[in-house]
């Protein structure tokens, strides 16, 4: 393994640059490096990953177990010796039997470790080799847990109908438990874990392991198809992770909707099913109704479903298929299926967040991690670590927890009394630093419009919380679980939301009917405001959902966030018209604070993207300051698969009639530039076949232009060449206007005609710059508009900078908070520009429309492989003259 490899199992004959990512990916695991690997999409670098990585891992288990061999040899061989005899001289101070008997104990120990293990290796493989051959017993299984559903739902129905609870007892699952903090209960919980452990036969060690984790569930789908391509697919023992909301089986549970419902639900069934577990050994149950426990949570139906997981390679999908079929919680049988899994395929929250990480039973000690899409990485770390607070959660989470504490207050313990308080406390001094008060509606309460920078100390003295210890409070809120019992609470007595500021009805009809009347209260007022609906906002129903539930679950998510250390993080006062609107918002500046325990922990840590470029502040930002040497860093980046001669990058300088293209903030609106940049694309249309892709900046700045270019004919003109789409700015319509736009380009080149195909508007950083193929026809020239600059009047884009420039080292004659706004700029583009070619036997042009992409420093920042490519033009006759025999040429191939 010293020497690495140099052939690797492979489906089919791999790309040389494919098999140098396998290469430098062995040995980058192989000496526990830090890598950065960029490979183009289309270069296959799912496949090099599981590839490389999977090879790396199957050689290190056949090296481990021969040094285990070894080992439990010497150590037999050892055992059987004659014990020599000691030197008379001997310095230690032991007599030389003692010492004899301590190596032996010691010899003995290490030789029964290593047979425990061996035996624990050898009982996991034949495990799994039965689970892969054994499919009668399997289905046999199936059947038997079917029928173990079906009799438990019948008991759970004549429970319900025969029980009927006090008022008294009703409410008992409300109820915070009495609360130990800090040291005194350390051992107890120590105990209790130990004998949990105990009794969990389904509980078993870590194997080693690689995790892979990338943004979304479509990528990590993508990816498990590809494991299932590979050679390695009948071998390995992979697991998918999700969250509740995706792996859930329970329809019931299910049709709550929103995450943090479904979340506290299932937790409900959990604790259900430990006390129903409790009374069925003997102790006295208290008369009232059978609570609900949940029919996929059974620990034979668990295990065989961890057992179906580990015999074959699933997906997200096939898992819930799964589950439905043998009647097991896929949530649940994926997270026993960790410790025997050699590959954990994972979305990027259950890595980067520790109390995630905990909670999934993620263990990083010693393993290797892969971050595919990781072009975002620091941004998502710091989305990750943030948190923000509208008045509007605030207020209304003060108003649950008062009237949860004034109703239960003579069942509550006076520990729990006196942490409600606390936390009632803190959600006062937020509202008052917003400018408004609790016990008021904060919809008509106004504030002056203002936003305030402060560092989390000077925040916590202004909100006059500076008192309260937030370590404790977090602890609270972890082991009392009142986040839960208040979303219990709120949705058992109100439906939509606890009122503001009516208090709940002690009698129990009235209580009965209240949640309807209120909701129905509620949709009433909802009517009379009725706001307009943003479209920036496709999320908002379930935001809103969350919300009426309680947003108890965000306060305790900022309270977490403020107990960062003072340099790491800011908080920003956003004060708008009302204080409804206004907002309290904690930002992260130091994602490596985050990382840097992932980087301690894991034995090697792999970085990997299609767009890596500009690499030099991700150094910088993430590994440096989290504390890793510049020697534990590897770097790869290859070339693309496709010729030379099917790209054609373009940097434009000039338009068709001599207007020099700069569309800074200052001159990007002027009508010459916009009437510049659509003679440029209609000079484009009549010579590009199919799709063309024009992103924009902004949204604000495609619609200026699309508007001028409405009232001034150039939108017309460009119609009579392609059909004009535009990029929606709802996530659900993406799909939709991809299919219209996919479909025209289709009819055109077969049925031919005065359409030549389609013109696509989008925008950088929206719905189609990342995650979109616009392969072959459909993207056979990517068009951009200027240079998408982020917002430099943003207060935390200038606290960043601040930031930055504060701790990071200057290099190159730039501040640290500059080259992070060419950096975000150049990484929106990379981005951008990725789209076009996906495949081998694809070809596509790229033009840069603004000067300033032909600085060399802008330039350097662009990948490689267009990089090499691209050629600047300081007129348009010799671009546009280059673009049209690029073209020309393909269709004479094509021919």
């Amino acid at each position: 393994m010293e020497n690495g490899r140099s052939q690797f199992p492979f489906p089919y004959q791999p790309y040389t640059i494919q098999e140098d990512f396998m290469c430098a990916l062995y040995s980058a695991l192989d000496q526990g490096k830090v890598g950065i690997f960029e490979s183009p999409t289309g270069t296959g670098k799912s496949l090099s990953l599981i590839c490389g990585a999977l090879s790396w891992l199957t050689d290190c288990e056949a090296k481990r177990r021969q040094e285990a061999a070894a080992l439990l040899q010497d150590g037999e061989t050892a055992l059987t010796s004659p014990i020599k005899e000691a030197s008379s001289q001997s310095s230690s101070a032991e007599p030389d039997w003692v010492s004899s008997f301590v190596k032996k104990k010691a010899e003995r120990d290490l030789v029964s470790k290593l047979k425990e293990d061996e035996l624990k290796r050898k009982k996991r493989e034949e495990r799994l080799e039965a689970i892969r051959s054994n499919v009668q017993l399997k289905y046999a299984m199936k059947r038997k847990s079917y029928e173990e559903d079906e009799a438990f739902k019948l008991l759970q129905l004549s429970k319900e109908e025969q029980s009927d609870a006090p008022a008294n007892q009703e409410d008992e699952d409300l109820i915070v438990v009495e609360y130990e903090s800090d040291d005194d209960s350390k051992l107890k919980s120590r105990l209790r874990g130990t004998e949990e452990e105990d009794e969990d036969d389904l509980v078993e060690e870590h194997v080693s392991k690689i995790y892979y984790c990338s943004r979304t569930h479509s990528q990590l789908a993508q990816f498990v198809h590809e494991v299932q391509k590979s050679p390695f697919s009948k071998d390995i023992s992979v697991v998918t992770l999700g969250s509740r909301q995706n792996l859930c089986v329970n329809e019931e549970v299910r049709r709550l909707g929103s995450l943090q419902r479904i979340n506290d639900r299932c937790m409900e069934m959990q604790k259900n099913k430990h006390e129903k577990q409790h009374d069925d050994e003997g102790a006295k149950r208290k008369r009232g109704p059978a609570k609900s426990v949940c029919p996929y949570n059974k620990a034979s139906a668990l295990q065989q479903m961890r057992d179906d997981v580990l015999g074959s390679v699933h997906d997200i999908e096939q898992l819930l298929k799964l589950g439905r079929e043998s009647h097991s919680c896929p949530y649940y049988a994926s997270r026993l299926a960790v410790p025997p899994a050699q590959l954990v395929v994972l979305p990027y929250q259950m890595v980067l967040h520790e109390a995630t990480r905990r909670a999934a039973g993620i263990q990083l000690k010693g393993q290797v991690l892969i971050i595919d899409e990781a072009h975002n990485l620091s941004d998502t770390l710091s989305c990750i670590h943030s948190a923000e607070l509208s008045g509007a959660q605030l207020c209304r989470a003060h108003s649950q927890l008062s009237q949860y504490a004034d109703r239960f207050k003579s069942r509550l313990k006076a520990k729990n009394v006196m942490y409600i308080k606390q936390v009632l406390f803190v959600i006062e001094g937020l509202v008052r630093v917003l400018g408004g008060k609790v016990a008021q509606n904060p919809q008509s309460q106004t504030t002056q419009a203002a936003t305030e920078m402060l560092t989390i100390n000077n925040f916590l003295f202004k909100a006059q919380i500076d008192n309260i210890n937030l370590f404790k409070l977090h602890r609270y809120f972890e082991k009392s679980m009142i986040s839960r019992k208040l979303g219990g609470f709120v949705e058992k007595y109100a439906g939509s939301g606890v009122s503001l500021h009516t208090p709940i009805s002690s009698n129990k009809e009235n209580r009965r009917t209240e949640g309807l009347n209120r909701y129905l209260q509620s949709l009433q007022n909802n009517r009379s405001k009725a706001p307009v609906p943003s479209n920036d906002q496709p999320e908002s129903v379930e935001a809103d959902t969350v919300l009426a539930a309680s947003p108890m679950m965000q306060v305790e998510g900022f309270f977490m966030a403020l107990t960062n250390s003072n340099a790491d993080g800011r908080v920003v006062i956003h004060k708008q018209g009302t204080l409804s609107e206004s907002t309290v918002k904690f930002l992260l500046l130091n994602p490596a604070v985050h990382f840097a325990q992932v980087l301690k922990e894991c034995r090697a840590v792999i970085i990997a993207g299609g767009t890596m470029q500009p690499v030099s502040d991700f150094k910088e930002e993430l590994l440096f300051s989290a504390g890793v040497e510049a020697e534990r860093i590897a770097e790869f980046a290859c070339g693309h698969v496709i010729p030379p001669e099917n790209l054609l990058p373009i940097v434009l300088c000039s338009g068709p009639s001599g207007q020099e293209l700069d569309f800074t903030f200052q001159n990007r609106d002027s009508p010459r530039m916009m009437d510049e940049t659509g003679r440029i694309l209609s000079n484009i249309c009549n010579v590009v076949p199919g799709g063309v892709v024009c992103f924009f900046p902004s949204y604000d700045y495609s619609r200026r232009v699309v508007s001028h270019w409405e009232s001034s004919g150039v939108l017309s003109r460009l119609a009579n060449k392609k059909k004009i789409f535009h990029e929606p700015k709802k996530a659900n319509q993406v799909e939709q206007v991809l299919g219209e736009f996919s479909r025209c380009i289709q009819r055109c080149s077969l049925q031919g005609g005065c359409l030549t195909g389609a013109l696509l508007f989008s925008v950088v950083g929206g719905k189609m710059s990342e995650g979109i193929n616009f392969s072959d026809d459909l993207g056979r020239c990517v068009v951009m508009v200027g240079m998408p600059y982020p917002n430099i009047k943003s207060p935390e884009l200038q606290e960043k900078m601040s930031y930055l420039d504060k701790h990071l080292p200057h290099s190159g004659g730039r501040s640290p908070g500059q080259a992070l706004i060419e950096n975000l700029c150049m990484k929106a583009v990379n981005q951008s520009i990725g789209r076009a070619i996906r495949h081998r036997g694809d070809y596509s042009s790229i033009v840069l429309c603004d000067r300033r992409y032909s600085r060399p420093a802008t330039l350097a920042k662009l990948p490689a492989w267009i990089r090499t490519r691209t050629s600047t033009h300081q007129s348009f006759g010799p671009a546009f003259a280059a673009l049209r025999k690029f073209f020309v040429e393909k269709k004479q191939l094509q021919l």
